[in-house]
């Protein structure tokens, strides 16, 4: 399936972020990738087609995961937002906005099919 739908992966861990993007390009996705939220800003207002970014909680700097996914729902709020984790769980009722919240390791597939079921609605 050919999704040519523009994804942000925003994660600190070099070979966690490689592994996802090699799967979402391999499922079709136009990829942008940051290690953290600076860079993950910048990305966004160079790149309005960015239709959902995926996101780990927890990353250096001033700004988390949860903290970058509030800001983007205020200055972008047709993204959509998956965020993750390995060192805590979220009920994804009580995410700070309307996303979903895997836990890690996830399944990537299992990524790319919550991808294609947000960005069709």
């Amino acid at each position: 399936m050919d999704h040519r739908i523009a994804v942000l992966v925003v994660e600190d861990e070099a070979l966690i972020r490689m592994a996802i993007v090699d799967e979402l390009e391999d499922a079709g996705f136009e990829v942008f990738e940051a290690e953290h939220a600076d860079a993950a800003i910048a990305i966004l207002v160079a790149n309005l087609n960015i239709r959902l970014m995926f996101t780990d909680i927890d990353m250096p700097g001033g700004m988390d995961g949860l903290k970058l996914a509030a800001a983007v729902r205020g200055r972008w709020p047709p993204i959509k937002i998956i965020v993750t984790s390995g060192h805590q769980t979220i009920n994804t009722s009580t995410l700070p906005v309307e996303g979903l919240f895997l836990r890690k390791p996830y399944n990537t597939r299992q990524v790319v099919q919550f991808i294609d079921e947000m960005v069709a609605t």
